[in-house]
């Protein structure tokens, strides 16, 4: 396979990107570097395009059905790399992780049931609970030397006074957190004792950096029913595409979800997803190993910037996922104010800690997967910015 080049430069006009296009509707200046939604600046792996291409030129477009191919390819995909053994017959393949929690919300719980979210958090938890008329129950997590950890004291009082459900983001966005197979027994402890249903979103599973390793909550969970929702899309840049899957074990449940998708009429049964997908996943990985090293390298290079050159921005230490969590209390300027500085003054579009819920006050989410050039840019213009502040 040839060297894959992360540093080139690929012009996204003309492609609708919603991280370009909407720079200035949210932003106020549409040439503000984006490093704010999630998907990444690097061409997808060229199996997929290829696949791509190779569908494209079958004339017909029409409806599709989910051929075994898939559920063989994610199968695999999850053994090889996860060492986590998927049942065919528990995949429900969907049309995005966010619409499938809302389902998932809908099909298992009750209005006004207490559902559990453990901010600072990927903002559409938020929305999933009170848009579906549940009840939105906080358990904030510690940050505890610079590392979140889960309030087990409180999640099991809560679990105790009745809350249904958790939704975990694992890993987590947007601090950047692998849980530990000790904290994934205590939280299916709790689950076990309280009959807690636990929703896992582990999109973000295989972007796990060095010297750490992503275990599925469900391959611990022998008798607790944890359903798990996964994609494609972060790992290989495939968003665009909406497919992602949910892993439900148990017939009931998955009866119940499917019956939600069915009322909706939505599907992600298009050729294209269904394609980009295969490819990905039997063809992908030496892209990705490739991708980690380059992430873990620019992480590396952000952290040690901002502690030489403006330490007042600490960046926490990620673990996975290519969005950092940069802690800017230092800066003493209130969220409003911090916004504006990296927009108006430094010309960079990022968000704001304030959208991830309770203890993202003073923060601000990073993407780094972008060539290095971008990064190092956005970074110098920050620290350039600050330094022409009135101190």
């Amino acid at each position: 396979m040839s060297r894959i080049d992360f540093d080139q430069l690929i012009d996204r006009s003309g492609t609708y990107s919603l991280k370009y296009t909407a720079r200035q509707r949210l932003f106020g200046r549409e040439d503000a570097i984006p490093l704010w939604v999630a998907d990444m600046d690097f061409a997808a792996p060229q199996a997929v395009t290829q696949a791509l291409s190779a569908r494209a030129q079958h004339p017909l477009y029409g409806y599709s059905e989910y051929p075994p191919a898939l559920y063989q390819a994610i199968q695999q995909w999850f053994l090889r790399r996860h060492q986590w053994e998927i049942a065919a017959e528990h995949i429900v393949i969907c049309p995005g992780v966010v619409p499938s929690l809302h389902a998932t919300i809908i099909a298992l719980t009750q209005q006004a049931d207490g559902v559990i979210v453990q901010p600072p958090v990927y903002f559409p938890f938020f929305t999933a609970v009170t848009e579906t008329q549940r009840t939105l129950l906080h358990n904030p997590l510690l940050l505890v030397d610079d590392v979140y950890q889960i309030n087990f004291d409180q999640l099991a009082l809560q679990a105790a006074a009745g809350a249904k459900m958790l939704l975990l983001c694992s890993p987590h966005n947007p601090g950047g957190r692998v849980w530990s197979e000790a904290e994934l027994q205590q939280l299916l402890d709790i689950a076990r004792q309280y009959k807690l249903l636990i929703i896992s979103d582990e999109i973000h599973a295989d972007l796990v950096l060095t010297g750490r390793r992503h275990i599925p909550l469900a391959a611990l969970a022998e008798d607790v029913p944890v359903i798990t929702a996964v994609s494609a899309s972060k790992t290989f840049n495939i968003a665009g595409l909406g497919m992602s899957m949910l892993i439900v074990p148990d017939a009931g449940h998955k009866k119940a979800i499917e019956s939600v998708f069915n009322t909706w009429h939505v599907s992600a049964a298009n050729p294209f997803s269904i394609e980009a997908t295969i490819a990905a996943y039997q063809q992908g990985e030496p892209w990705l190993d490739a991708l980690l090293e380059y992430l873990q390298q620019t992480c590396q290079w952000v952290q040690q910037f901002f502690a030489t050159q403006l330490p007042m921005i600490r960046v926490l230490p990620i673990q996975a996922t290519y969005l950092l969590w940069l802690d800017c209390r230092a800066l003493q300027l209130n969220d409003r104010q911090l916004g504006r500085f990296f927009v108006e003054q430094a010309g960079v579009a990022m968000n704001p800690g304030v959208m991830f819920g309770e203890g993202g006050s003073g923060f601000m989410r990073m993407n780094i997967a972008a060539p290095r050039a971008i990064i190092e840019q956005a970074c110098r213009q920050i620290v350039a910015a600050w330094e022409a502040m009135p101190q």
